[in-house]
Protein backbone atom coordinates (compact mmCIF):
# COMPACT_ATOMS: atom_id res chain seq x y z
CA UNK A 1 0.00 0.00 0.00
CA UNK A 2 1.22 3.48 -1.26
CA UNK A 3 1.13 5.88 1.96
CA UNK A 4 0.60 9.93 0.85
CA UNK A 5 2.02 12.42 2.85
CA UNK A 6 1.80 16.29 2.94
CA UNK A 7 3.52 18.61 4.78
CA UNK A 8 2.43 19.37 8.50
CA UNK A 9 2.03 23.46 7.08
CA UNK A 10 -0.33 22.64 4.08
CA UNK A 11 -3.13 22.76 6.87
CA UNK A 12 -5.92 20.72 7.33
CA UNK A 13 -8.27 17.90 5.48
CA UNK A 14 -10.83 20.39 5.44
CA UNK A 15 -8.70 23.40 4.46
CA UNK A 16 -8.79 23.96 1.01
CA UNK A 17 -4.89 24.44 0.00
CA UNK A 18 -2.52 24.17 -2.74
CA UNK A 19 -0.04 21.02 -1.65
CA UNK A 20 1.99 18.38 -3.30
CA UNK A 21 2.00 15.23 -1.61
CA UNK A 22 5.16 12.58 -1.93
CA UNK A 23 5.33 8.74 -1.07
CA UNK A 24 8.35 6.23 -1.29
CA UNK A 25 7.94 3.78 -4.19
CA UNK A 26 9.95 0.80 -4.84
CA UNK A 27 12.82 2.66 -5.42
CA UNK A 28 11.16 5.98 -6.33
CA UNK A 29 9.42 9.41 -5.05
CA UNK A 30 6.19 9.77 -6.23
CA UNK A 31 4.74 13.22 -6.71
CA UNK A 32 0.94 13.86 -6.75
CA UNK A 33 -1.53 17.10 -6.67
CA UNK A 34 -3.40 16.51 -3.32
CA UNK A 35 -6.83 18.19 -4.85
CA UNK A 36 -6.49 16.16 -7.50
CA UNK A 37 -5.21 12.73 -6.34
CA UNK A 38 -6.91 10.21 -8.91
CA UNK A 39 -5.50 12.40 -11.70
CA UNK A 40 -1.77 10.29 -11.86
CA UNK A 41 1.23 11.40 -10.38
CA UNK A 42 4.85 12.03 -11.33
CA UNK A 43 7.66 9.27 -10.25
CA UNK A 44 11.20 10.84 -9.76
CA UNK A 45 14.54 8.71 -8.86
CA UNK A 46 15.34 9.64 -5.26
CA UNK A 47 18.83 11.67 -6.67
CA UNK A 48 16.26 13.52 -8.89
CA UNK A 49 14.13 14.31 -6.05
CA UNK A 50 16.81 15.48 -3.87
CA UNK A 51 17.95 17.67 -6.94
CA UNK A 52 14.09 18.90 -6.71
CA UNK A 53 14.31 19.66 -3.58
CA UNK A 54 17.32 21.28 -3.43
CA UNK A 55 16.90 23.72 -6.60
CA UNK A 56 13.32 24.70 -4.08
CA UNK A 57 15.42 25.76 -1.82
CA UNK A 58 17.92 27.73 -3.58
CA UNK A 59 14.93 28.90 -5.70
CA UNK A 60 16.34 28.10 -8.38
CA UNK A 61 12.75 27.78 -9.59
CA UNK A 62 10.26 29.54 -10.49
CA UNK A 63 7.55 28.19 -8.13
Amino acid sequence: MTIWRKSSRSGSATTQSDCLEVAQLDGAVGLRDSKAPDAGHLTLSPAGFSELVRRVKRDDLDV
